[in-house]
């Protein structure tokens, strides 16, 4: 077993004390999650779903990883492999362009309702509303830069229900999208778009073992994940340079991230971080990140704090 030598590591151990694991853990993954569990006491009232799953070692480790959360912006993960399922399967074409709208209908009570461009994280979409937009430009914007009016118009080409049934497909358990963004009476109702840690991870592990689509597809979706524009969560806590294919997604005082890892030289790893009940924003990514740090310490190196 290797002794992890991170001073942040050891630090996180001696305060953890004698954290109780599941008995058919690995020593390694043992250690390690005693270090997250010690990390995430220090942050008060927080609310940790964590997943990984080792490509090298075939380890995986979960931390309330069947707890359901609001999936948040991680939502459109599935959007977009149910965009390239029916890609493959000929149903629509992605460079097919369709008229962006901002009007769209709760699942409620079919009352209309729009999206406000100061509250979307890509307000420069706003401009082209009346004009055609490629499937592929929107899938595009809807990943790297969480476009909300990019996911809802896409959302409502490619119905939720099917969304929800291919994850589910893929072992996305506890994955369900029920409606776009801001649909403020399913909101008030309860009828929220939802995920798991683990649920989370296994449609990220999918996609690397290239189950979701075709190779071409399966490439094309881990170039866009890994466009990503907000990388102060998982990213920040690995080497600069590191390749990360991710999506982020956050509401009030919810913050998560699902990656696939890939360190040079070896094979990649899968990791989901899904956090509640921080008010502060970045908090939650120093923890995130912290977390992601103590992964590639305990499996991939090096031994000291250099980035």
């Amino acid at each position: 077993m290797r002794v992890l030598k991170l001073s942040l590591l050891a630090a996180a151990v001696a305060a953890c004390g004698s954290t109780q694991t599941a008995a058919r853990q690995f020593p390694q993954t043992v250690n390690l999650e005693q270090a997250l569990r010690a990390r995430i006491a220090q942050v008060p009232g927080a609310q940790v779903g964590f997943w990984f799953e080792d490509f090298a070692t075939g380890d995986t480790l979960g931390i309330a990883d069947t707890v359901s959360f609001h999936a948040a912006s991680t939502m459109k993960v599935p959007v977009m492999f149910e965009l390239f399922r029916q890609a493959d399967a000929g149903t629509l074409d992605l460079d097919s362009r369709v008229l962006l709208n901002n009007r769209f209908l709760s699942i409620v009570d079919r009352s209309p309702y729009s999206l406000d461009p100061g509250d979307d994280s890509d307000s420069s979409l706003y401009h082209m509303v009346g004009s055609e937009v490629s499937l592929r430009e929107l899938n595009r914007r809807m990943i790297v830069r969480s476009s909300n009016l990019a996911t809802n118009v896409l959302i409502e080409r490619l119905d939720p229900t099917r969304v929800t049934s291919f994850a589910r497909s893929l072992g996305g358990s506890g994955v369900v999208v029920r409606r776009g963004v801001e649909d403020i009476p399913a909101f008030r109702a309860g009828l929220n778009n939802t995920t798991t840690a683990r649920g989370l991870g296994k449609l990220m592990a999918a996609l690397e073992r290239g189950q979701v689509a075709s190779p071409k597809a399966t490439e094309a979706m881990r170039e866009t994940l890994m466009g990503q524009e907000f990388n102060e969560e998982i990213p920040a806590g690995l080497p600069p340079g590191t390749r990360v294919a991710h999506k982020t997604g956050w509401i009030t005082a919810t913050t998560h991230d699902a990656a696939v890892v890939y360190p040079p030289g070896r094979a990649p790893f899968v990791l989901v971080i899904l956090t509640r009940e921080i008010p502060d924003r970045a908090e939650a990514q120093r923890l995130m990140s912290d977390c992601a740090r103590l992964v590639w310490a305990s499996y991939v190196g090096p031994s000291t704090t250099e980035w």
